[in-house]
């Protein structure tokens, strides 16, 4: 009895290449990763993510205080003071600002220098109407730096 030769084995996968750094090109198996939606992260919502992880930082015990965490980040005390401020905003006002739109081109509507007002307020429910009234107003294109 003779036996038939084997059939080959066929792999059939998705590959891409991909440009890294220096022009250096590099052959992945799968798919493609989806390219960036457009437009970038509004700078304040930026700062708020940042202010939450510096926070976490200092919990957790890897910096000392906030003037070490400055020193750390070649950033003044006054500066990151100004930052970790927009912790004071009440919870949904930061989910709010973490969730801003993308900014496709030009000025971005809403910066932390328009916040510090909203953060320097202890009651919620007033930086809850401030952060309305901000946000009616850059809807308008009334804001002014």
């Amino acid at each position: 009895m003779t036996t038939a030769p084997p059939k080959p084995l066929v792999v059939t996968t998705p590959v891409h290449f991909r440009v890294g750094r220096k022009g250096a090109r590099s052959l992945r198996v799968g798919p493609a990763a989806p390219p960036p939606p457009p437009g970038r992260v509004p700078r304040v919502a930026r700062l708020m993510a940042l202010a939450i992880r510096c926070e976490g930082l200092i919990r957790d015990g890897a910096v000392a205080n906030q003037a070490e965490l400055a020193a750390v980040g070649h950033v003044t005390r006054a500066r990151l003071t100004q930052i970790m401020n927009l912790l004071h905003l009440a919870p949904d006002i930061q989910e709010a600002i973490l969730d801003l739109p993308r900014v496709g081109a030009g000025r971005e509507r809403i910066t932390e220098r328009h916040l510090r007002p909203i953060t320097a307020e202890i009651d919620w429910g007033v930086q809850r109407r401030m952060w309305a009234g901000l946000r009616a107003r850059t809807e308008q294109g009334t804001t002014k730096d």
